[in-house]
């Protein structure tokens, strides 16, 4: 086997080597850099000796090392996840907004459907415990809006909600010491 490696099996091991990156995300960052880089000398070391082909199939796929590699760092089992947090953390908000303005719209249509032209103040106590009473004020049919702030529960239920899908309590020493030594 020649020393160097060609382009496409630099690209084969690259494949593997970034896949693995993706599945690593959980892992500090000089961590989950040091593995990349090992994995990858490892591979290239391995391809030299029986090729491409023959290191990758002994490496078995990115997932199980990915999954060994987070083992060996958090322990087995369910561990927190940045990434289930993050999206949730900025999901969440976007559709609570989307669907907090739809039904002000959708009060706003009500109203001009009884008249098109009215003209008043009108208020929409909004979702109880979730937002703050939305006023209208209509002129001749046209409305401007005033209100509809999310209440601290909003901003409370969030957050929970934000540590609960990313299990970010996992994060902590007291849960970390406690894990350990149960698993002793």
């Amino acid at each position: 086997m020649p020393n160097d490696l060609s382009l496409i099996d630099r690209l084969r091991i690259e494949r593997l080597v970034w896949t693995l990156d993706q599945q690593l995300y959980d892992l500090p960052h000089a961590t989950r850099v040091a593995k990349r880089r090992e994995v990858r000398d490892n591979l290239r070391d391995a391809a030299r000796d029986v090729g491409v082909g023959e290191a990758l199939r002994r490496l078995g796929g990115s997932r199980r090392l990915a999954e060994e590699f987070l083992a060996a760092e958090y322990g087995p089992g369910p561990r927190h996840s940045w990434l289930a947090a993050g999206y949730f953390l900025s999901l969440v908000p976007m559709l609570l907004l989307y669907a907090l303005d739809e039904a002000e719209n959708a009060f706003e249509r009500g109203v001009l459907a009884t008249d098109p032209h009215v003209t008043g103040t009108f208020t929409w106590d909004g979702i109880a415990l979730i937002q703050h009473a939305v006023t209208f004020t209509f002129t001749d049919g046209h409305a401007e809006r005033v209100g509809g702030a999310w209440t601290p529960l909003t901003y409370v239920l969030w957050l929970a909600g934000t540590i609960l899908v990313g299990r970010l309590w996992r994060l902590l020493p007291w849960y970390r010491r406690r894990r350990e030594n149960t698993a002793v």
